[in-house]
């Protein structure tokens, strides 16, 4: 696709105790099940850390925030100002069910928007979404007004919202488990359950 994929792996993971992006599931690390199947779709990778020693065997192009500290709009400025794409699918590191369908929907829904995001349940989910280059320099504007929110950016976006109705028809693997995402050990250990499984074949 003509769009890069940008990883955010930034976060305190405190309530797991340990590094949600490194816990591994099936054999694998979170992030390498996030970046591989992201690979078959897209052509760049971007990773956003500030601790890029930990992620060096991913082989990918890995950068650092530009407003170190403050929080994921600062890693989707990064991304944003890294990409050579003018699309770009955005994703959280704590999510080991990434599906390449959706981000490829959301991708090929995103020409006339700045953004698109996902609706499920009637919560938005801006860490698996699509935001234009463009809107880098608007969330710039919004961390330098101390506005650091998602809600804050996509206020001054024009924004797609898709909600279930619409993603379901993109998706294989049911909605509530490509949306999950792990923050504490209890949510972990029901991923591992998950993926154990013979319903996501991941």
């Amino acid at each position: 696709m003509k769009a890069a994929a940008i990883i955010l792996a930034g976060g305190k993971s405190s309530r797991m105790g340990t590094n949600k992006a490194l816990l591994k599931i099936n054999e694998k690390t979170n992030i390498e099940r996030i970046a591989d199947r992201l690979k078959l779709l897209f052509d760049d990778i971007i990773l956003v850390t500030n601790d890029s020693e930990q992620y060096e065997f991913l082989g990918v192009r890995m950068i650092t925030d530009q407003y170190p500290g403050m929080g994921p709009l600062a890693g989707v400025h990064a991304g944003l100002m890294a990409s050579d794409y003018d699309v770009n699918f955005i994703v959280a590191c704590d999510m080991p069910f990434v599906s390449g369908e959706l981000a490829e929907a959301l991708v090929n829904n995103a020409l006339h928007y700045d953004a698109v995001i996902p609706v499920v349940n009637g919560k938005q989910h801006p860490l698996f979404a699509v935001f234009k280059k463009q809107a880098a320099a608007v969330v710039e504007e919004r961390i330098k007004a101390g506005q650091l929110r998602m809600k804050h950016l996509l206020d001054h976006l024009n924004v797609l919202y898709l909600t279930e109705k619409e993603l379901e028809t993109y998706s294989h693997i049911e909605l509530t488990k490509v949306f999950f995402n792990m923050n504490d050990p209890e949510e972990y250990i029901e991923a591992k359950k998950w993926a154990e499984s013979d319903f996501t074949n991941m």
